[in-house]
């Protein structure tokens, strides 16, 4: 059975969570993390030298970031409906997935730590203001492509892209600072509360 690594109040590892409750696909999950097992441990690094969750152990074959680790399972346990074949179509997918991940992130940071987790490190109060319109800003390209297309963020149909994206905006709703009135971002919100994946692992109460 897969076994998957990591705590399940991280946002990466509950993308991978996510992504097998759309696929139906059963899985054992460990706890690791802060709080929890810890990952600089020679036992996990030998897993991810990076010493970060999520981690998958398909059989004997291992898989870390969590980006690969979800098109590794939608290709793997036929999830052409999540990610499709069509290299145009699957090349939708992949630029939201990508973006999430080296800009979107990128954007959170400094205000999420220092509104959510409370780190001491992240207090600043300008850095907080500037780490947030910088956040709203990327929240401002996500409204503007769910208006075009009045569905999903790669277009009518839920994908794989969902499921990150989906995710930081709820990261981003989660935080408690004032939010831009994003219509289309709160429609697609009500929209994806049809799926139990997004109920169990997204919209949760868990930034």
């Amino acid at each position: 059975m897969l076994q998957i690594l990591g705590k399940t109040s991280s946002i990466n590892v509950r993308k991978v969570l996510w992504t097998c409750a759309e696929l139906g696909l059963p899985f054992e999950q460990e706890d690791w993390g802060s709080g929890f097992r810890a990952t600089h441990v020679p036992e996990f690094l030998a897993l991810n030298p990076n010493g970060m969750v999520p981690v998958i152990k398909d059989g004997e074959f291992v898989l870390w970031e969590s980006n690969s680790i979800i098109r590794y399972l939608a290709g793997r346990y036929h999830g052409e409906a999540l990610y499709p074949a069509d290299p145009c179509e699957r090349a939708k997918c992949d630029q939201w997935i990508d973006w999430q991940a080296s800009e979107l992130n990128r954007s959170w940071s400094y205000a999420f730590l220092a509104m959510v987790r409370r780190s001491p490190a992240h207090q600043d109060s300008r850095e907080i203001d500037v780490s947030w319109a910088n956040w709203t800003r990327h929240m401002a390209i996500v409204e503007r492509q769910l208006e075009f297309t009045g569905a999903f963020i790669a277009g009518p149909s839920f994908s794989l892209a969902d499921i990150p994206i989906a995710l930081s905006v709820n990261r981003w709703l989660e935080t408690p600072l004032r939010h831009d009135d994003f219509r289309a971002v709160a429609a697609y919100m009500e929209r994806l509360a049809t799926r139990e994946g997004f109920r169990e692992y997204c919209r949760n109460g868990t930034p």
